[in-house]
């Protein structure tokens, strides 16, 4: 009868044990989607930024300036997000766990969501640096964003399967993912087609 009400006593014990911790995982998931919404609008602004195709909007300098505040924006969001994790009462990851890629037992979609924002936080230290180095090479690794986003979305979007989140967060998800891509696409399409379809205008000799 003693060890019979011991069980018992064990198994409600782990039945009403709080599973995990509701307001760091809160907070991260808040974090991870302000970082996901700040990266689709800082890649969207940089395109347009660099095209020009709304300088006749706002000068050159308040384009640049709004895209280094996302970029911000982005890069903090997303630190807060991993650090979250790190912090939870049950379970909690480690440091090793969150900042270092291709570590063992770290599922795919971690592994990209790490990769994607440690290149995004190096092009964002090395923005500063264009002055100190040849062009090529600074712009080759700015363009390295476009991939890091690419994988900060697929992290994204498996973390909201995996959590049970898609039906809530796929509408917005959405909204700024496509914007994002499409911006891209023209970004590196020929100039005689963005001609044809009168996105620029059409250079006369």
């Amino acid at each position: 009868m003693v060890e019979t009400w011991h069980e018992a006593t064990i198994f409600l014990t782990q039945q009403f044990q709080p599973k995990t911790d509701p307001a760091a995982r809160g907070l991260a998931a808040f974090a991870a989607r302000t970082s996901y919404g700040a990266a689709m609008l800082t890649l969207t602004w940089g395109v347009l930024t660099a095209t020009g195709w709304i300088r006749s909007v706002t000068g050159r300098k308040a384009l640049r300036s709004t895209h280094m505040v996302l970029a911000t924006a982005t890069i903090i969001f997303g630190l807060v997000h991993a650090l979250g994790f790190t912090y939870l009462t049950v379970q909690p990851y480690s440091f090793a766990y969150m900042f270092i890629p291709f570590g063992s037992g770290q599922e795919t979609r971690h592994i990209a969501g790490m990769v994607g924002f440690e290149v995004m936080f190096a092009i964002f230290l090395t923005a500063g640096l264009q002055r100190f180095t040849s062009y090529r090479r600074w712009l080759w690794l700015h363009r390295c964003a476009y991939p890091a986003v690419g994988l900060i979305a697929i992290h994204s979007w498996f973390g909201a399967i995996a959590n049970g989140h898609l039906s809530v967060t796929w509408l917005g998800g959405i909204t700024l993912l496509v914007p994002a891509v499409t911006v891209s696409m023209l970004r590196f399409m020929p100039a005689r087609t963005l001609e044809r379809i009168g996105l620029v205008e059409e250079q006369v000799a």
